[in-house]
């Protein structure tokens, strides 16, 4: 079991279905959630100034949020900036998956997986053999 995974997404039926199925799966201990790329962005500004905060050990990653994407989010948290931080894998989520994006995931070594939402308990039984 994980300690703390990010989720970031914009939906909140999506986030609420999400907490549930990592509830029911005892997949990780604590789930923070950000609304947008920007919202994550700001959290992990906030970790870099704050040894006391915990970090999560995995992020679930919408592509398609208002105000900052998720493309726009893994552009930003593979900068120098966040190199302390680019151990953390992620996995994309998406309700459509386009041969172009799982090209581009290439781009982003942290990123583990592309997977189709909504996330299930198989996607988790899954998730969690790989980070084993």
């Amino acid at each position: 079991m994980l300690d703390t995974i990010l989720f970031v997404d914009d939906d909140p039926i999506t986030l609420m279905l999400c907490k549930k199925v990592i509830s029911k799966a005892a997949f990780s201990n604590q789930i923070i959630t950000a609304q947008n790329g920007e919202e994550a962005i700001n959290l992990f500004h906030t970790l870099l100034n704050n040894a006391e905060k915990t970090v999560p050990e995995l992020i679930f990653l919408d592509l398609n949020m208002p105000i900052m994407g998720g493309w726009e989010f893994l552009a930003e948290f593979s900068k120098p900036t966040f190199e302390q931080f680019h151990d953390i894998k992620v996995i994309v989520l998406s309700s459509t998956i386009d041969p172009e994006d799982l090209e581009k995931i290439k781009e982003f070594p942290m990123v583990m997986d592309f997977l189709p939402k909504p996330i299930s308990l198989s996607t988790l039984n899954k998730v969690a053999e790989a980070l084993d």
